[in-house]
């Protein structure tokens, strides 16, 4: 399996890469001779610079991100400012943001609120009905009741349940992931999904362009299709210079049937159920809801299906309806509520850090948070170490082996002021965590795909499950209770030597974090 990978790397993303750079080399090229030609040429790339750094100066954007451009333009003049409007101006954004609208507009309508779950969440608790508002009003997505989670706390837990699930299908299932390999995983996943395309089951499955291409053979999309299955490749890497490759579709999500539906940190691959020991053990986690809840996800799915297949809106035959002998959808108050939410690039509304920052304020006794990637901006490093400032348990786990190296060195780089502030840090010594999980004060959590960097916050699509008052969220805090034993804590002590021994690359790196 290793030289399989190995060799589509090396015979794809390779290759593609290397045309993207020829694309930037030659462009730097052309400016430069074209402003050693004529004086009038080189004052005019200069103005264009100029006129670029005021855009970007007054757009409604990240600070930082408008930071890494100024600078970018600042220290090349000459084709800075070409450089960000060539990004900026590109028709494939444009006719992307608008197939997405229109795909967004289609499934919007079935989203519609229950006042009635609102109301009772209000007379319950304010914070948890700010929580729920801010979802339901400006993000589209509402709160559910009748809902059953199941935290799982590891892809292999995962797994086991994934394959039961698929095999109790009866009408439909849907997958979108980040990534799939072929392996042990995945293999074993096609292998039963085959069979329920044989039974009579509509399979449907979404995957990213650029976090596949080099986990998938070329034409693998063809391939499953003559065995009956549908395949959305989503955003297909192209090798040209267009922002639009920045917007991945980095979300995990299994629909069944309409009342069973998965989310979570874990894609497809072996390393995600330690198959093979790629970064030491890969620590993730997951929940699997049955009820209304799972209403969203098949809506977030067919949002995504129908960008490459506007013709296809039989949007109702894929709400779920409960026929005798099926699934019994729970009415138990004990199951609280959940509020299944995904975030685009293409709103401008910055949801996923949203919930965090709101997680983050209302916090009251303690927030705990596991997550691969600590690259905050400044509005949730401020919100962190205010948060731990005002006595609040701040607890963050990283992991202590990275999957890239620079990464962990920009994500170290943030630990000095968050040490200062108080908030505690432990690195994951047996390898690599790759949880998305927030739980604060035994009430909420959320899991699902968002990292707390800048590309899932601003640049890619994701999904997650926010849970109020519901079992799933103690066993979220118990899941990280129980990471916390087998990691290390980074006492001020510690940080000083990892900046002693690296604080020069952290430091530079760190320059670039809106990028990695």
């Amino acid at each position: 399996m290793h030289k399989k990978y190995l060799k589509n790397f090396t015979g794809r993303l390779i290759i593609t890469a290397f045309f993207a750079v020829l694309q930037i080399i030659a462009f730097i090229v052309m400016v430069v001779m074209l402003s050693s030609y004529a004086i009038p040429i080189y004052l005019g790339l200069t103005v264009i610079s100029m006129f670029a750094v005021i855009l970007i100066i007054n757009q409604n954007k990240n600070p930082a991100y408008k930071l890494t451009w100024a600078v970018i333009i600042l220290t090349f003049p000459l084709f800075g400012g070409l450089m960000y409007l060539a990004a900026s101006l590109q028709s494939t954004t444009y006719f992307f943001k608008k197939k997405a609208a229109k795909a967004k507009n289609a499934v919007t309508p079935y989203l519609m609120q229950n006042t009635s779950v609102t109301d009772e969440i209000l007379l319950k608790s304010k914070t948890i009905a700010a929580h729920v508002s801010y979802l339901a009003k400006k993000a589209s997505f509402p709160v559910y009741k009748n809902t059953e989670i199941i935290y799982l706390p590891s892809g292999e837990a995962k797994f086991q349940y994934l394959k039961e699930e698929i095999q109790k299908a009866k009408r439909f299932i849907f997958l979108e992931y980040f990534i799939i390999q072929e392996g042990i995983m995945w293999d074993s996943v096609l292998k039963l999904l085959i069979a329920k395309v044989r039974e009579g089951v509509e399979v449907r499955l979404i995957w990213d362009g650029m976090g596949c291409m080099s986990t998938l053979p070329k034409n693998y999309d063809k391939k499953l299709e003559n065995l009956g299955i549908k395949v959305m490749v989503f955003n297909p890497f192209i090798p040209l210079a267009s922002v639009i490759q920045n917007n991945r579709d980095h979300r995990k999500i299994v629909v069944i049937d309409g009342h069973t539906a998965f989310t979570g940190g874990i894609n497809l691959a072996d390393e995600y159920i330690n198959a093979y020991d790629r970064f030491g053990h890969w620590k993730d986690a997951s929940v699997m809801l049955r009820g209304d809840a799972v209403k969203s996800f098949t809506m977030m799915f067919l949002d995504h299906w129908y960008l490459s297949n506007p013709k296809d809106p039989y949007i109702d035959r894929f709400l779920y309806r409960q026929t005798p002998g099926e699934f019994m959808i729970p009415k138990s108050p004990v199951c609280g509520y959940v509020q299944p939410y995904a975030d685009t690039p293409l709103d401008g509304e910055c949801v996923g850090e949203l919930v965090y920052f709101n997680m983050i304020n209302k916090a009251e006794d303690y927030i705990y948070i596991m997550t691969p990637y600590l690259i905050p901006d400044n509005e949730l490093l401020t919100a962190l170490c205010f948060a731990a400032k005002s006595g609040i348990d701040v607890r963050i786990i990283t992991p202590h082996i990275p999957d890239k190296w620079y990464v962990q060195m920009v994500t170290r780089s943030f630990y000095g002021v968050l040490l200062d502030a108080g908030v505690k840090i432990y690195e994951y010594t047996p390898g690599f965590i790759h949880s998305k999980v927030t739980v604060s004060d035994d009430r909420i959590a959320a899991v699902g795909s968002i990292n707390f960097d800048y590309r899932s916050l601003y640049l890619h699509f994701e999904c997650a499950a926010l849970m109020y008052e519901t079992p799933a969220v103690l066993d979220a805090k118990n899941d990280f209770l129980e990471t916390l034993k087998v990691s290390e804590e980074v006492t001020p002590a510690v940080y000083k030597k990892m900046r002693g021994k690296h604080g020069l690359v952290m430091s530079i790196l760190k320059l670039f974090a809106p990028l990695l």
